[in-house]
């Protein structure tokens, strides 16, 4: 029998988010409904109220979250009901040719629920990211759920559903920080400390932070930034090279998606250093790069999507790390809000008061 909740919805591109009542249908083979106990603000789903993402409104917002399975469809093997669990948006399907020759992270056919959740009227609603946790509840493929230790609180492991480990992955993953290497990062919002916080994990010995705002500079020493650089007054190449013997970061993450940063990331790097990037460029950015430079430095330029992470992997591994007082989820929880605050948290996302809003259900 289906049931009704509460949940956040974007009607329109650009208009404001609005509280509706959801329809949840009961989950059939493969799916799970699962109750919601916390959803970050991700930029992203700012992203798909303002059109950036396709236009198929009106969408179900909210995918950072974790909460714990209520009902289980027919099939499902890979969670039970009482299960806690972090969703995730890369449910690997295990036949794609990414998936075949093993990498998963790759994932081309990722699952998601076959049902539609639905406004009263029955029109069918878009989840962000396949997931729609702005919501009480949710339907989601079963694969999207991550079962990790429940001594861990919502607020914190639910970041790992998206940007945390987004950022986490860029320099853990896509990277590979070693021990020693010298990192940049550019961009300190909740992704780009994230990368800060996994490279300091990953045993960095120079952590740079770069940002045109002292106080997300401030926030970036927090998570392990040794050094910091304000762009705005400071040629960040420059800078970089300067503590860095004049070789430039082994390691450059652009946690921003934009092509002026990018380039800057592409010439502070070391020979054979690695650019990676993980912010979200719009579709009518272009970049250009003196050729040479890209042949004559060698090294690599990567794109990190969702951190090159694998959730079944990934997930339950930095919850321990968290629980031992390693990774500072916490930090990145600016605030706690309900799920009528979910516009004005958009506003401070956009004036950069905050890394993360969270929605507590």
């Amino acid at each position: 029998m289906s049931q009704e909740v509460r949940g956040i919805i974007a009607r329109a591109k650009g208009e404001p988010v609005s509280m509706e009542t959801i329809v949840i249908p009961d989950p059939g083979p493969g799916e799970v409904v699962v109750t919601i106990q916390a959803c970050g603000v991700c930029h992203t789903d700012l992203h798909y109220r303002e059109g950036g993402i396709n236009d198929e409104f009106p969408f179900l917002l909210g995918h950072e979250a974790a909460g714990t399975v209520e009902t289980i469809g027919a099939g499902v093997t890979h969670v039970a009901v009482g299960d806690y669990v972090i969703l995730n948006w890369r449910a690997v399907c295990g036949e794609c040719r990414a998936c075949k020759r093993g990498e998963a992270q790759y994932c081309f056919n990722t699952h998601n629920a076959e049902q539609k959740m639905t406004l009263e009227d029955g029109t069918e609603l878009s989840p962000a990211l396949g997931i729609g946790a702005f919501c009480e509840k949710t339907l989601v493929h079963e694969g999207q759920c991550t079962k990790v230790d429940p001594s861990a609180p919502a607020t914190a492991a639910g970041l790992l559903g998206c940007g945390v480990m987004a950022g986490l992955g860029a320099a853990m993953n896509t990277g590979g920080v070693t021990r020693g290497q010298s990192v940049a990062v550019f961009g300190c919002g909740g992704v780009g400390d994230a990368a800060i916080a996994g490279a300091r994990l990953a045993g960095a010995s120079t952590i740079i932070a770069v940002d045109i705002d002292d106080t997300k500079l401030e926030w970036a020493k927090g998570f392990g930034a040794t050094h910091t650089c304000n762009s705005k007054t400071t040629d960040p190449v420059e800078f970089i090279q300067s503590v860095t013997d004049g070789n430039g970061a082994d390691v450059c993450i652009e946690a921003i998606g934009h092509p002026e940063v990018y380039r800057q990331c592409f010439e502070a790097r070391d020979l054979a250093g690695t650019v990676v990037l993980v912010g979200v460029p719009n579709p009518q950015m272009t970049i250009e790069l003196p050729f040479i430079e890209v042949f004559g430095r060698g090294g690599a330029l990567k794109s990190s999507w969702y951190g090159d992470c694998l959730p079944e992997r990934d997930f339950p591994m930095l919850i321990d790390l968290y629980l031992q007082g390693r990774l500072d989820l916490d930090g990145f929880v600016s605030e706690t809000i309900g799920l009528g605050d979910v516009e004005e948290a958009f506003h401070k996302m956009e004036r950069g008061e905050v890394l993360r809003s969270v929605v507590v259900l």
